[in-house]
């Protein structure tokens, strides 16, 4: 019961519905600066060298672990497969519009 009480009782008050739409303004203007810093990281001539020197070692690392050959090939074509698709994901990001709607929008 005692957990109930202190459940209840709130530490702050919540902010007004002007306090949270400047937040959110404030916010969806830093968005797209961050999405295009994500972008140069993955697709950067130095990201897609830093790409494959990571592949690279990742493959030399299983070899040296003492992962047959087949093996650490299957099992580095599946590390380049998650890196292509985590950089297509966020490509796909790169084109979202980042855009608050006005209250006429609807």
């Amino acid at each position: 019961m005692h957990g109930e009480k202190i459940m209840n009782e709130r530490k702050y008050e919540m902010p007004k519905p002007e306090e949270i739409s400047a937040i959110l303004a404030a916010v969806s203007k830093q968005i797209p600066d961050l999405v295009k810093g994500i972008l140069d990281a993955f697709f950067s001539p130095q990201a897609a060298a830093d790409i494959g020197k990571a592949v690279a070692a990742f493959y030399k690392n299983l070899k040296e672990g003492g992962i047959p050959e087949q093996q650490a090939l299957a099992m580095t074509k599946d590390y380049l497969g998650t890196i292509t698709k985590w950089s297509e994901a966020l490509k796909g990001m790169g084109g979202m519009k980042w855009e608050r709607k006005s209250s006429h929008e609807d």
